[in-house]
C-alpha cells in the first residue's frame, strides 16, 4: 500500500490534519445526526448534545482519516485526491494512521462517558463498517462497493436518536434506510463524471465495471425506493405535513432528475450536465430533507 511519490513526506501542519478528516464529507455526517437527535422526542441537555455531535464528527474524521491511510495507493492515481496529503507528501502513512485511530478511540471513549452505550456502539459500528467493510473489503473488490459500504454514511441519525433517547425507533431506522438507498444513485453520478479517474486507479465502480449505460439505469432503479423510504415517516403518522410536503416535493424532483440521466444517452465529448445536476441537488436534497424534519418536530 505504498504511496507512488518517492519523495520524503514534509512536516505535515494542522491543515494537513484537517484534511485526512475529509471535512466537506463530514459536514452532511454531523447535519444528520444533529437532526436525527433534534428530531428525536427526549430532550438532551445542551452541553450533552454537543458533546455527542463532536463524538460523531470526531468518529467520522476518524474514519477518513483511516480511510486515506489505506487508499493511498489509488489517491495518487487519481485526480481529484492527488492533492490529498498523503499523495502529495506532506504526511507519511504512520502519522495519517496514528491519527485516525487516536481519533476514533477518543471519540468512543467521551461517547461512552458523557452519552450513554448505546450511542458508542452505533459509533462503533460505523467506524468499523467504513474502515473494513468499505474501504478494506468491498472498495477494490467489487461494483457494489457503495451499495453495501453506504450503510457507513447511514449511522449517524441512529447515533443523533441514540444520543437523546439511549435506544432506537422506527423513525431513525427510516432515515437510515433513506441514507443508504440515496447512496448509491449520489455516488454513481459522481462516478459517471469522474469514471476515467476510478479506471486509472483500478477501482471497480459500476461505470467502471459494467458501463455508463447499466449505470445509469441503476441510478433510476435506487431512486425509486429511496422515494419511498423518505416519504414512509408521513403516512406511518412519524412526522407531520411539513416533513411530507418537502420530501414529496424534493423527491419528485430527484426523480425526475434520476429519469433524466437513466434515459439519457451520452457522446464520448458530451460534459454530463445533468450528472452533475443530479450529484449537486442530491447534496441538497438530505440537507433540505433532515431540516425539514426537524421543523416538523418542533412545530408538532
Amino acid at each position: 500500500m505504498s504511496v507512488t511519490n518517492a519523495n520524503p513526506a514534509l512536516p505535515a501542519d494542522w491543515r494537513d490534519f484537517l484534511a485526512l478528516t475529509k471535512p466537506r464529507v463530514m459536514t452532511l455526517v454531523v447535519f444528520t445526526g444533529l437532526c436525527g437527535m433534534l428530531a428525536a422526542p427526549v430532550p438532551i441537555h445542551p452541553v450533552l448534545g454537543f458533546t455527542a455531535i463532536l463524538c460523531i464528527a470526531l468518529g467520522a474524521g476518524a474514519a477518513g482519516a483511516l480511510n486515506q491511510w489505506y487508499e493511498a495507493d489509488l489517491d495518487a492515481k487519481m485526480k481529484r485526491t492527488q492533492g490529498r496529503p498523503l499523495p502529495a507528501g506532506r504526511m507519511d502513512r504512520q502519522s495519517a494512521l496514528h491519527f485516525g485511530v487516536w481519533l476514533a478511540c477518543f471519540s468512543l471513549v467521551l461517547m461512552y462517558f458523557a452519552i450513554n452505550l448505546v450511542a458508542t456502539l452505533i459509533l462503533a459500528v460505523s467506524i468499523l463498517f467504513y474502515v473494513f467493510v468499505y474501504t478494506i473489503w468491498l472498495k477494490r473488490r467489487t461494483p457494489q462497493n457503495i451499495v453495501i459500504g453506504g450503510a457507513a454514511g447511514a449511522f449517524p441519525p441512529l447515533i443523533g436518536w441514540a444520543a437523546a433517547t439511549g435506544n432506537v425507533a422506527t423513525l431513525p431506522l427510516l432515515l437510515f434506510a433513506l441514507i443508504f438507498l440515496w447512496t448509491p444513485p449520489h455516488f454513481w453520478a459522481l462516478a459517471l463524471f469522474v469514471k476515467t479517474d476510478y479506471a486509472n486507479a483500478g477501482v471497480p465502480m459500476l461505470p467502471v465495471v459494467a458501463g455508463e449505460r447499466t449505470t445509469r439505469i441503476q441510478i433510476g432503479l435506487y431512486t425509486l425506493p429511496m422515494i419511498v423510504a423518505a416519504a414512509a415517516p408521513w403516512p406511518l403518522g412519524l412526522t407531520g405535513l411539513i416533513y411530507g410536503l418537502t420530501a414529496a416535493v424534493m423527491s419528485g424532483l430527484f426523480l425526475a432528475m434520476a429519469v433524466q440521466v437513466a434515459t439519457r444517452r451520452t457522446e464520448p465529448e458530451d460534459r454530463m450536465i445533468p450528472e452533475k445536476r443530479l450529484f449537486k441537488f442530491s447534496i441538497l436534497y438530505l440537507f433540505v430533507l433532515f431540516g425539514a424534519l426537524v421543523i416538523d418536530r418542533w412545530v408538532g
